[in-house]
């Protein structure tokens, strides 16, 4: 069974039609990427999801049931990690256990659990600005995963990031990805990203924007950055570029 179900989603603001007929599903421990240029409604579509907005037609499944316009179901990640300048970064990530109403001790010691499996060993009592860039999205996956670990909606993660960071970011998500099972939804303007890290791709294009086209990645993950020169990548690229250009 599909993990979670976005069916017939249409979106307005005024009399401007945003999104329309707009389905796509997820697998448990998958990875998809919608993919698309900025302005055809790929946050939209994630505020629908996470329950911060409600859609003027269809409906959001989460293990088949309906969780239309409801909130903290799915986790829910921005581009910038968001982290509390004024709080350890045990604290920042256990943040989500304690609002759930966890008492403080033991949401530090749950969250503790993972600080292995997600590299941050070590930076319990660090600051955010005592870390690099690469370490706060760490600290913001992990906090993003104690808050659901049902699906989490990532919007351009890694965009802030360097290449070299950036690289070294890809091969440690997919690796936690790995162990960890979670669900997934992405989005990017990259579109080596998207091949590089996906199971399946979604192509949104138009106006209002759609999903034209779902593109399926064959090779197994983890994937190295080497794939990136391969014949069979540049058969997807190439096959995304032609849609992007048409539509």
């Amino acid at each position: 069974m599909d993990k979670l179900i976005v069916k017939d989603i249409k979106k307005s603001f005024g009399e401007k039609i945003i999104i329309e007929d707009v389905n796509l599903n997820l697998k448990k421990g998958e990875l998809i990427s919608l993919l698309g240029v900025s302005g055809v409604g790929k946050s939209t579509l994630f505020n629908i999801i996470a329950g911060i907005s409600k859609p003027d037609e269809g409906c959001i499944l989460l293990n088949g049931k309906d969780i239309t316009n409801t909130t903290g179901n799915v986790s829910y990640m921005l581009q910038k990690d968001l982290l509390m300048n004024h709080k350890t970064i045990l604290d920042n990530v256990a943040l989500p256990l304690i609002l759930k109403g966890v008492n403080k001790k033991i949401a530090r010691e749950k969250a503790r659990e993972h600080f292995n499996a997600f590299g941050l060993q070590g930076t319990e009592k660090n600051y955010p600005n005592q870390l690099s860039g690469g370490m706060r999205q760490r600290a913001a996956f992990l906090r993003t995963y104690l808050f659901s670990e049902e699906v989490a909606l990532l919007d351009e993660p890694f965009s802030a990031l360097d290449t070299i960071t950036k690289a070294h970011m890809h091969s440690w998500y997919i690796d936690v990805l790995e162990e960890i099972k979670l669900s997934t939804i992405f989005i990017t303007h990259d579109i080596n990203e998207a091949i590089l890290l996906s199971d399946r791709i979604y192509i949104m294009t138009g106006k209002p924007g759609s999903i034209t086209k779902e593109i399926i990645i064959k090779e197994k993950r983890p994937r190295k950055n080497e794939f990136e020169l391969t014949e069979e990548f540049l058969k997807y690229k190439r096959e995304i570029l032609k849609e992007l250009g048409e539509n």
